[in-house]
């Protein structure tokens, strides 16, 4: 399995070794979203991973992240020969960026693993969707499906005892669940750095509109140019957003609309954007262009923070794909994955917690 794994990342995915696969940083980051894909995508309840899964995950997980060892960048410094002579040498280090957000994740990944692992001897159970029973008998049980899970038929149905679970159980579901909301806080926060760090394919670049406000909408437009005390909440509370579809759509609209506006603040139009990037540092920011640049971009902040579960904008996947750096893919695809389990844990938890809810009301 190893070799075959191995063997997949030097071809860049493309069996046939003709040369035309993918890079080696897209490879790697696939096989990190696979592996992941693999050992959890089954894992649909709150429960300890059988052995083997949590064998091949950080078996394999150390396997891939091992080539972190070898990202390192050079610094001059001096040393002593032995000839008693003072000499300037190249000394290595662990690239800045792996060096800080690797051993975090490192981290977020083991407090993840325990506290499914934690899941033994609960007090609720699963039935699947619609079933009245449970592969384990006990005094009773929540038999009625769930509406916040109808649209989910695939997922199984959390049970409880008739009269609920007991408050010492409640009280440390719900410090799990605490815990699990902050570790997806921060491994959300280091993907979000990282594809920040990454560079704007210049094809993504030269597809923006020419004007921000066709591709936000009049609507949203008029709103973000003619206040002076801009509230993207507001905003968002305005655009009634109905499903993560929605807000995914414009989610687009605004990342594309909130660069073409960054283009348009620089002076020379440059479409690279490294160069804009650059210039916004410096430029004016009572410019119109600038304003409107930061209000898209506080509104976009708004907009995942109001739907963590999000599927990647446009601009994100295209980063993803167009990526040649080995570290940033690792530390992009690891954080993402890390952030989708404890996305998953969470709303995992908050299923029993409201099962237990109801099933004491009802008993009242």
């Amino acid at each position: 399995m190893m070799k075959e794994r191995f063997s997949k990342l030097l071809l860049g995915e493309d069996m046939s070794g003709s040369g035309k696969g993918v890079c080696t940083a897209v490879a790697i980051s696939n096989a990190i979203t696979n592996l992941y894909a693999t050992v959890f995508g089954q894992n649909l309840r709150l429960e300890p991973l059988p052995p083997e899964k949590m064998s091949m995950w950080r078996k394999e997980m150390d396997c891939l992240l091992s080539v972190c060892d070898y990202i390192v960048e050079f610094s001059p410094s001096f040393s002593q020969n032995l000839q008693d002579r003072i000499v300037e040498v190249m000394t290595s280090t662990p690239r800045s960026d792996i060096y800080m957000n690797l051993p975090a994740l490192e981290k977020l990944d083991a407090m993840l693993l325990d506290i499914l692992d934690s899941f033994r001897d609960t007090e609720f159970w699963y039935a699947e969707q619609g079933s009245l029973s449970s592969d384990r008998t006990k005094s009773g049980s929540f038999r009625k499906v769930v509406s916040r899970n109808e649209e989910k038929w695939w997922l199984p149905v959390a049970c409880v005892p008739t009269r609920g679970i007991s408050e010492k159980s409640r009280k440390l579901l719900q410090h799990k669940r605490d815990c699990a909301n902050q570790i997806h806080k921060a491994a959300m926060a280091i993907n979000n750095g990282i594809l920040a760090d990454m560079k704007v394919p210049d094809t993504y670049m030269e597809a923006l509109p020419k004007c921000g406000r066709a591709s936000v909408g009049d609507a949203i437009y008029r709103y973000m140019i003619t206040t002076e005390r801009f509230s993207a909440n507001y905003l968002l509370d305005c655009l009634n957003i109905s499903s993560e579809h929605e807000a995914l759509e414009i989610a687009d609209r605004v990342e594309a609309s909130m660069y073409t506006w960054r283009r348009k603040a620089c002076i020379n139009h440059s479409k690279s954007w490294d160069k804009i990037k650059n210039q916004m540092a410096d430029g004016d920011k009572n410019d119109k262009n600038y304003i409107l640049a930061s209000r898209a971009e506080s509104m976009l902040f708004c907009l995942k923070q109001r739907y963590p579960g999000l599927s990647q904008t446009t601009l994100d996947a295209s980063k993803i794909q167009d990526n040649k750096d080995v570290g940033q893919a690792i530390l992009e695809s690891y954080s993402r994955v890390l952030e989708g389990l404890a996305f998953n844990i969470v709303a995992w938890i908050e299923d029993v917690l409201y099962v237990d809810s109801t099933t004491r009301q009802q008993d009242k």
